[in-house]
């Protein structure tokens, strides 16, 4: 059976040495190449046979939308301002833990304001990089996958990934005071998913993992902003991340019946493994190196607070529920329900998937007929 250390670098899952071990090596690097293994499909069978997958593609021809007009643009931003609004979830940020004898013991209001500020630079740089992660998935899933619909579908999420890079970069660039390089964790799981040679880990790895987490923090971020442009910013790419996710259900629901045990053993641990590369990026181990604070520390205090736990929990609220839509939660022994609950997100099995709650999140098209 392969183990933790097979699988993640370490025994336990909360070894705080071997998840800082992990950092990113050359953040002033601008070129970022990985090896793709994969072969490119042809497919000279044009003929349409997945009637789900066709529904998706109409759905994303009538919801694109333009980032240069469809938001505007020249709605100033006070970053700070609306970080104080926030203020209390600021200082919330380790709950209910005595801080006495901490860093923290001695900061004031203008530390907890320069945290949010960092922690909001760091959140969107890495929604940033995610979504060109995502631009190139989708651009290889159009070179891979072996039926026509599918590559009918990825190609039109390849032309949203492009818009989601260009909204986040703006914002950043415009609206808020810091970019960060990619979170280290992330980056290997991009690298991962990139290399390997088989398309539905493709799939797998982006449209079920990294774009089901996405969908969920963006949820989380929209309801707590208050800052009018960012809020419809969000509305507008959780409409197109709630197709790209039902795409990689849709798709890969019926493939997996076809798989041997072994096959899917395969596809569990890569999900778990996704999964737990996505739990480490959000300790945001990167804002408390800016903040001059020891990094373990305030780690050691994030992970042993029960509110940030849920939190982190609620970011995997569309991707139990679509692993258990593909089968993959109790295929076998159950093994994934078993790693997924010491995870603490089993909890979420039965909310509803994603493939069947697309069309409600369409905002582009109900603000379109309002």
């Amino acid at each position: 059976m392969t183990s933790n250390y097979d699988m993640l670098g370490r025994d336990e899952l909360n070894d705080l040495e071997a998840i800082l071990s992990i950092s990113n090596s050359d953040v002033d690097e601008v070129i970022h190449a990985v090896r793709a293994n994969s072969d490119v499909l042809f497919t000279w069978d044009y003929e349409r046979s997945k009637p789900a997958l066709i529904k998706l593609y109409e759905k994303a021809k009538t919801s694109q939308w333009n980032a240069e007009t469809d938001l505007d643009w020249s709605i100033p931003v006070d970053q700070e301002a609306e970080v104080r609004k926030n203020q209390s979830a600021n200082q919330s940020t380790f709950g209910e833990i005595d801080l006495k004898g901490t860093v923290f013991s001695t900061w004031g209001e203008d530390d907890w304001v320069k945290l949010g500020v960092e922690m909001q630079n760091w959140s969107l740089s890495q929604f940033m990089h995610g979504e060109q992660g995502a631009l190139i998935c989708t651009a290889q899933i159009v070179e891979t996958v072996p039926w026509i619909d599918a590559k009918y579908y990825a190609a039109t999420q390849v032309m949203d990934e492009a818009r989601h890079v260009e909204v986040f970069a703006r914002y950043l660039d415009t609206k808020l005071s810091g970019h960060y390089p990619v979170n280290a964790h992330l980056k290997m799981l991009l690298d991962d998913i990139i290399s390997d040679d088989r398309w539905d880990m493709t799939y797998l790895g982006m449209q079920i993992m990294v774009e089901g987490l996405a969908l969920a923090a963006f949820g989380f971020m929209q309801q707590m902003s208050s800052e009018p442009l960012l809020k419809k910013l969000l509305r507008y790419v959780m409409s197109d991340e709630a197709r790209h996710v039902a795409f990689g259900v849709l798709s890969l629901q019926d493939f997996y019946t076809e798989l041997n045990s072994k096959e899917i053993r395969e596809r569990q641990e890569f999900a778990y493994e996704a999964a737990v590369r996505m739990r480490d990026r959000f300790l945001q181990q990167e804002v408390w190196e800016r903040m001059g604070v020891d990094v373990k520390e305030a780690l050691t205090l994030t992970l042993a607070d029960p509110g940030r736990n849920a939190f982190s929990g609620v970011l995997f609220s569309k991707i139990v529920p679509n692993c258990k839509k593909l089968g993959l939660l109790d295929a076998g022994d159950g093994w994934l329900r078993t790693k997924f609950t010491e995870l603490g997100v089993i909890e979420y099995e039965d909310w509803v998937d994603t493939g069947a709650e697309y069309d409600s999140l369409d905002a582009v098209s109900q603000d379109r007929t309002a």
